[in-house]
């Protein structure tokens, strides 16, 4: 199956650099697990620009997005909302974890990705 082209505006690419030097403690977690295909052999980029906007991980072999919920996602839902139902519109599934979680139960969201991953699977081999 051919993965759709992605559109994203370029002139994110310099803030999307920007964000990865100064990202936040979870991210860091999260992006341990993430980098070097460690995620079952899965490509994941940071800080990825999709459209106008950019998304804290992606992986385009899943069309997965995965959004870390700090600080500045608070009071920010109805815009968090329209952006995600954009970003949804190219195909891509998002999976949303607030930054406490990643801190203090970094298992759990770990067994959250490999779970969707692990359905997506089964997914793909039943087309």
């Amino acid at each position: 199956m051919k993965r759709p082209i992605i559109p994203y505006n370029p002139a994110l690419k310099e803030k999307a650099r920007q964000l990865k030097n100064n990202s936040t403690y979870p991210e860091i977690m999260l992006w341990n697990y993430l980098k070097c295909k460690q995620m079952k052999g899965y490509d994941f980029h940071r800080q990825k620009p999709i459209d106008n906007y950019i998304v804290d991980f992606f992986c385009n072999e899943l069309m997965l997005a995965i959004e870390v919920d700090g600080e500045s996602h608070y009071r920010n839902e109805k815009r968090d909302e329209r952006r995600q139902k954009k970003i949804e519109s190219y195909g891509i599934e998002f999976l949303r974890f607030d930054d406490l979680d990643i801190v203090h139960k970094l298992d759990l969201v770990i067994k959250r990705i490999e779970k969707w991953i692990d359905e997506y699977e089964t997914r793909k081999n039943k087309m």
